[in-house]
């Protein structure tokens, strides 16, 4: 399975499950590329609900479902695939878990030879970030945006993350993002359909 360029959606700390849902329906809708289950604050019981919950929605969309942090989770739903954070895992361990077709995202921070070694590991994609101060993380160490240029002979996608807005996202693409990873920005805005379309605008104009 392959990732295709734009909005890469993360999910918001929701404890309620229709909740969520109601949150995701509207940013589904709007075109994005794929949808990451990621909730800090639940316990596994819960994570396993939300993830079956949203898992459903998403294969009804045509949209790939990745789970942060946690293998176990994606196997026991049958998810899309897994985003491994510094302190989650191998990515070849978790390649051989699932499978040769399931999406398996490392986070690479502000380190090239992490995205290298993720590659060599058998990664799908490759996310560096922050590149601008996030609410999520406010403490995340920032990224050059030098790195996505840099990362492109890995032959990977390249997800940019951290304090992204439609303003500053076409900068990030024009530097060599393929998607544009978003919490706040998309399920924060007033309107979360629109904040997609807007965030999408960075990918219409071709890179130079």
């Amino acid at each position: 399975m392959h990732l295709r360029r734009g909005l890469y959606a993360i999910t918001p700390d929701e404890p309620s499950t229709p909740r969520l849902l109601s949150r995701v329906e509207p940013v589904l809708a709007g075109g994005i590329a794929c949808l990451q289950y990621r909730n800090k604050v639940a316990d596994a019981a819960l994570r396993l609900d939300q993830a079956r919950a949203l898992h459903a929605l998403c294969m009804a969309a045509g949209v790939p479902l990745i789970i942060n942090d946690d293998v176990a989770l994606c196997e026991a739903v049958g998810a899309s695939g897994v985003h491994l954070g510094g302190d989650d895992g191998d990515p070849a361990s978790a390649r051989i878990r699932l499978g040769v077709d399931a999406l398996i995202g490392v986070s690479c921070y502000d380190s090239l030879q992490r995205a290298r070694a993720a590659a060599d590991a058998g990664a799908s994609y490759v996310a560096f970030g922050a590149f601008h101060p996030s609410p999520t993380k406010p403490g995340a160490r920032r990224a050059d945006p030098v790195l996505l240029a840099d990362s492109a002979s890995l032959g990977l996608p390249r997800v940019a993350i951290g304090g992204i807005t439609p303003a500053n996202a076409p900068a990030l693409v024009a530097a060599g993002a393929d998607l544009i990873a978003v919490i706040s920005g998309v399920f924060d805005a007033p309107d979360p359909a629109a904040a997609v379309h807007a965030y999408l605008s960075a990918f219409q104009e071709p890179r130079p």
